[in-house]
């Protein structure tokens, strides 16, 4: 649904987990019309809280019949009310309004047991820095391993589990942005639709052929990695697994070329802003 990409995948419960026939199960005042109602009503609430605005209208029009039908006129009344709220929100800030960050997390070590050599997404409050998530993440296992058995990698590149001590945990943090088909950046048109039902990530590693990271033009090449989660963000867990990636490199001529098409970008971005932001245009230059 346009709510979210994970309601259809959750709610094909099978029956082995709920059963219509098991005993009590569809007697809950959730299992009703009012009860939908409420629910919904309650998810458009959230979504405010966490000034996700366009969502609330979404919410919205599936109890809108409901209450068409019911002729409940004063509850359409404080429904489009509640919308019209919303939606003001939107305009008002449209410019202002921060997302959440998102970082890689990889587990290796067979002292992680079953998340040894498993990849999470980790979504983190707005502008939250990668030397914070390190210094929790850091404190939290270095507490339950102990300082001398865990390490954190320091770089973004593969991982060669043959250069490891199987005697210590280790963790590897990479900062990641959400990541778009080009066929998919011509319906993200909003700021909200490119951090909304977020489900892949990437991030890119230079490297040279001598090993370095950074080299001259013609020996810069970039490894882009492309992250498929098991579900789409926003969710009810701020870590989702990892089920695919999709690594590409890039030669020196590619990057090149990527690298003199962004900056014209961000070029354009800057000479484009009414009002005209000098200081943006001086950062960008």
């Amino acid at each position: 649904t346009n709510i979210s990409g994970n309601v259809i995948e959750e709610s094909a419960i099978s029956d082995d987990i709920v059963s219509p026939e098991q005993e009590g199960v569809c007697t809950s005042k959730l299992f009703s019309e009012n009860g939908l109602v409420s629910l919904l009503e309650l998810t458009a609430n959230s979504f405010s809280r966490a000034a996700l605005y366009e969502a609330v209208g979404l919410t919205y029009k599936i109890v809108i019949p409901i209450f068409e039908a019911a002729y409940e006129y004063r509850k359409l009344a404080l429904i489009h009310g509640r919308i019209q709220e919303a939606y003001s929100q939107v305009g008002s800030k449209t410019n202002k309004r921060l997302f959440g960050t998102y970082f890689r997390v990889g587990f290796y070590g067979s002292k992680f047991g079953d998340l040894d050599g498993e990849e999470f997404v980790y979504k983190e409050p707005p502008i939250t820095k990668l030397g914070e998530v390190s210094q929790r993440l850091e404190a939290f296992y270095g507490n339950r391993f102990g300082v001398d058995s865990f390490l954190i990698i320091k770089d973004s590149n593969p991982v060669d589990r043959a250069q490891l001590d199987p005697t210590i945990a280790y963790i590897q943090i990479t900062y990641i942005e959400p990541y778009f088909e080009f066929w998919e950046k011509r319906h993200r048109v909003s700021v909200f639709d490119c951090n909304y039902n977020l489900k892949q990530f990437v991030y890119c590693t230079p490297f040279t052929k001598d090993g370095k990271a950074h080299g001259g033009l013609d020996e810069q090449f970039k490894r882009r990695t492309v992250l498929t989660c098991s579900h789409s963000f926003p969710y009810v867990k701020t870590r989702i697994s990892v089920v695919s990636r999709d690594v590409k490199v890039f030669s020196p001529i590619e990057v090149a070329i990527e690298d003199v098409e962004k900056k014209t970008k961000e070029l354009a971005l800057a000479v484009d802003q009414d009002p005209p932001d000098p200081k943006m245009l001086q950062m960008v230059l």
